[in-house]
């Protein structure tokens, strides 16, 4: 088996020791990276700055002093762009309802 394949039989077989309560949340581990490249992340999309910006719910001059170099990103925003370069349709989803 390839190594991909043997990392999705080792998450299916946790997610059904956790839904089965075999397991608990706490026995897994989040990474969160150190750097998230925001840029490369907005263009995927299509994006100018500020429309990234609107739909995500970021202030223009932050994405723009993240791009630049000029700001450190906080742990909770690198989280939020690794879950919108993964899955951008679900976070408009999730922010449409707020």
């Amino acid at each position: 088996m390839s190594k991909a394949g043997s990392r999705i039989l080792q998450g299916a077989r946790e997610s059904l020791a956790l839904a089965e309560g075999k397991t608990s949340a706490d026995a897994f581990v989040i990474h969160i990276p150190e750097k998230v490249d925001v840029k490369s992340i907005r263009k995927k999309q299509g994006l100018t700055q500020k429309a990234f910006a609107e739909t995500y719910g970021f202030s223009y001059g932050r994405i723009r002093d993240w791009e630049q170099g000029r700001s450190n990103m906080d742990e909770p925003s690198r989280v939020l762009l690794k879950v919108i370069e993964k899955e951008p349709e679900a976070v408009r989803r999730a922010l449409a309802d707020a």
